[in-house]
Formats: C-alpha cells, structure tokens, sequence
C-alpha cells in the first residue's frame, strides 16, 4: 500500500521578510475576472494622479559662485563630481551628494567657457576668453580629499596662452587629445604640455594665482588644426563611439564634422539660424542632436545630413545647451526662457519640464553620470540638482516598495494610449511667461502654415516644393 505525503515549504506561501500574512493564490483565468481590464484602467488613472502628486524633482541648490555659471563638465571617473565654471574665471569642484564644494581652480582673468576631464578624470582642462588653455590636477582623482588641499585650491599643470579667445573645449572618449573651438578647431594632446617640470618647483605650486606658461614651440603647439570658413567656431563634442571624429558648430549657422585621420573637414550643413551646442547620443554614436536658436533641437544622422531624423519642440526661447543621459534615450536642454526640458530621443515634445522662481537664463545642463539626476546652472549664480524622474523615491526600496512602482509604471504603460490617462500624464504647469509665449509661438505657427498652404493653392502645379520642417531648416550641405 502507497501513500502520499502532502507536503510544503512555508517560503511559498508567506511574505518575503515576515510571516504574518499569507500568500494568496489566484486563477488567472479570464472568465473568473470579468471586470479585470476595468480595475486595470483605474489603477492606471491612480498611478498617473500619484505621480502628479508625489511629484517633486527639485532636490537643492548649491550656491558658491559669484557670476553667471557658463559651462559644466561631468568627472567619468567619479560619480558625485561636477565641475562648474563661471563668468569671473572661478572654477569649482562641487560633490552631488553633500552639493558643497570640494575644491576651487583659480587662475583664468576672464570667462570660463569650457570645461572638460580627461578620460581616466586625473585632468582637467579648461578654456576661456582670456585666450588661456589650463591644465590642471583633479584631487579626487588621485584620492586627496579637501582636507588634504592647501587653501581649498588645487594645482595647476600647465597653462597656454593663445592669440585668440576659446569658447569651448572637449576630451577625447579614450585618447590623450583634446579639441578647443575659437577662431578654428585646434587639436592638442596633454602629454605634449611637460608636466614633469613640475617636480622640480614644487615650492612655486605653493602660490595661488601662480601660472607658468609653457611657450615652448615644440610643446606648446596645437598637433593639428582646421578651419572652414573664417566665422567664429562656438562649440566642439567628440564622437563618444570613433575617437577621431568630432563635430562643431559655428556662429555661421552651420555644422561641421572632423576626422583628424584626414587633412581636411569632412562635412558641412549650414541651417538657417545659428547652433548654440551639439551632443552625441552615446548608445547610437552616428546620431547628434543640435541645441538651436529656433527655440527647437534638431535631431541628425551624422551619415545623412540632409534631413533631419526629429524635431523637437516646446522650447519659447533660444537652447542654450544640450546632454544625453548614459542610456541614450532621453536627453536635457537648458534653454534662455529659464527652464530646462526633457526630452525622449525621438520624442517631438517634452516628457517634463522644470522651472523655479528664482532661476534665471539657464546656459548649461547635464545629466549625471549615472543618469538618476539633473544638474543645471543658470544667470542666478546658481546650480541646482534636479531628480530625471519627479517622482522617483529616493532611498533605498524594501522589494515590495520596488515591486508596486514596478506595477504602477507597467499598468500606466498598458493605458497611456487612452485619453484621461493621456491627458493626466502631459499635463505640465507653466510659469505665466511660458503659457503665454507658447501660446503666441502657436499662432504665430499657424499662420505661418496657413500662409504656405495659401501660396501653394495660388501657384501652378510643382511651382512650390512641399518641403517638411526637417528640410525647410537646412539651407544646403557643403561636402
């Protein structure tokens, strides 16, 4: 005679981290649940109006600086570390996390106007309009900590001094290059600069507004530079994917791609209004995205330049600036109407929107380096940290905290298509000035296509090209 013995472990039917409540045991069969898709959408409509009201991205300011902060550089070696650059000249190293500064770069006289750290993030190099290239030594990369720093100020490397002013400078992804922008592209390499000297005069790195100028010819020279055109070059970002390529704008109005491996420029696109920033998405590298004056961000393919892959819209005021996220799916711009946007990378409009009282011309904003976070510097003389997602709790989740967020974004998911939920999900409040320029840029932009439209059905057949707004802002492109 056989028997069987019923038996089971209590892991299967009780909670993860107590034992009080047991697990519940359900049929998912469809005709046992007929009001399952009806539950669904409510929830969906309770996780959008939860995340409206938990909703607060603003986590803190960090105030430091005495003039308007003109650019920012991330650290790829450390995750809390920024750097931050001002119209004064100062420089600083701020800390995420404590948002407090960490140490002070003194020696540019003018504007900074470019930020950048090397890729194992030991050096930073900076650029500005008192036609100076600096080289100097981060602390955090070679583990001194403010205490360890004499004064609260780091050291200086190098320091060049140029005929004409920068306006922006960027590191190679992997390589000892650098590239600044100015009257042309300049390309340097920061082993040239004899950095070893130094070890022979420590006692002059003592000195805080000490600076040695390297004027040697045959290591103070740029390796290698072009030029195409004699207007002004305002913004420079390497490929994140093939090291020697790099694009540029110019106040020209046009978009320039490089490749250092050949002695001239390899293409141009001029458009019709001036490109105040550029960045690469770095999980698709053939593709950039254009901060224009237009008040719109012009997504291309770096192999076809002849049509634009996006547009993207919302701003009401020239972008100032422009940054991926390390995943390559969203992006942020800080625009002169004194907001900062989100975008998806192929989205037309914005997923978010932050903006404050006191915030003032927003001229650079980046993401962090580990995509959780936004960092934006404005006129005010402020930088302020901004959470990517406005709801997202901060801390550490149990699993059961981590599961239902899991839940509420998948059912969210499931009904964004359908109007309430649509409509509860886009919802933004604008600042007075913003709702009422975007709604004069609306009428201002039919009229424009209602004009076209009349034009069109006013002229012979094929007299008029019926061009998309992808195409209509590109004049030509230069080969």
């Amino acid at each position: 005679m056989k028997v069987k013995v019923i038996s089971r472990s209590t892991d299967e039917f009780t909670r993860e981290r107590s034992n009080d409540l047991q697990r519940v045991f359900r049929n998912f069969d469809p005709s046992l649940r007929t009001q399952e898709k009806a539950v669904e959408y409510v929830r969906a409509l309770n996780a959008a109006k939860m995340d409206k009201i938990f909703a607060r991205p603003f986590v803190g300011a960090m105030d430091g600086h005495i003039d308007s902060v003109s650019c920012m550089a991330k650290n790829p070696n450390h995750l809390k570390g920024i750097f931050s650059g001002s119209m004064d000249g100062d420089i600083r190293l701020w800390d995420i996390a404590s948002r407090r500064t960490i140490c002070q770069f003194p020696g540019h006289q003018g504007a900074v106007r470019g930020l950048t750290a090397s890729t194992d993030g030991r050096i930073l190099v900076s650029c500005g309009t008192d036609c100076t290239v600096r080289l100097w030594n981060v602390p955090l990369a070679t583990g001194m900590e403010s205490d360890d720093l004499s004064d609260n100020s780091a050291k200086q490397l190098a320091a060049y001094v140029w005929k004409n002013a920068f306006w922006a400078v960027d590191h190679q992804c992997d390589g000892n290059l650098f590239a600044t922008a100015g009257a042309q592209v300049d390309i340097w390499d920061h082993n040239r600069f004899d950095l070893n000297l130094f070890r022979f005069f420590p006692s002059f790195l003592n000195y805080r507004n000490f600076t040695c100028h390297f004027l040697l010819k045959n290591r103070s020279q740029p390796v290698n530079s072009f030029e195409w055109g004699k207007d002004t070059v305002i913004s420079v970002r390497f490929n994140p994917g093939e090291p020697n390529v790099l694009a540029t704008s110019a106040s020209d109005r046009s978009i320039a791609i490089y490749d250092l491996r050949m002695s001239s420029p390899t293409t141009k696109l001029i458009m019709r209004t001036k490109t105040n920033s550029i960045s690469w998405n770095p999980m698709e590298p053939m593709n950039l995205t254009a901060a224009n004056e237009d008040c719109n961000c012009y997504s291309y393919d770096a192999r076809k330049l002849d049509e634009a892959k996006c547009v993207h819209k919302d701003h009401v005021s020239a972008v100032m600036d422009i940054d991926y996220s390390p995943t390559g799916r969203e992006f942020v711009t800080g625009s002169y109407d004194r907001t900062i946007r989100i975008f998806q990378y192929n989205g037309g409009h914005s997923r978010e929107i932050y903006h404050t009282k006191r915030m003032q011309r927003v001229f650079c904003a980046k993401f962090s380096c580990d995509g959780s976070y936004v960092i934006s510097g404005s006129d005010d003389t402020n930088l302020r940290l901004w959470k990517a997602n406005a709801s997202e709790q901060l801390g550490v989740l149990l699993p059961r905290e981590r599961k239902n967020h899991e839940y509420r974004e998948a059912v969210k998911n499931r009904y964004k298509h359908l109007p309430e939920v649509k409509r509860i999900v886009r919802h933004r409040h604008l600042p007075k000035p913003i709702f009422k320029a975007s709604a004069l840029r609306r009428i201002m932009i039919d009229a424009e296509r209602k004009k076209d439209a009349r034009r069109m059905a006013h002229s012979a057949p094929g007299s008029i090209p019926r061009e998309s707004i992808r195409k209509k802002r590109i004049i030509k492109e230069v080969e």
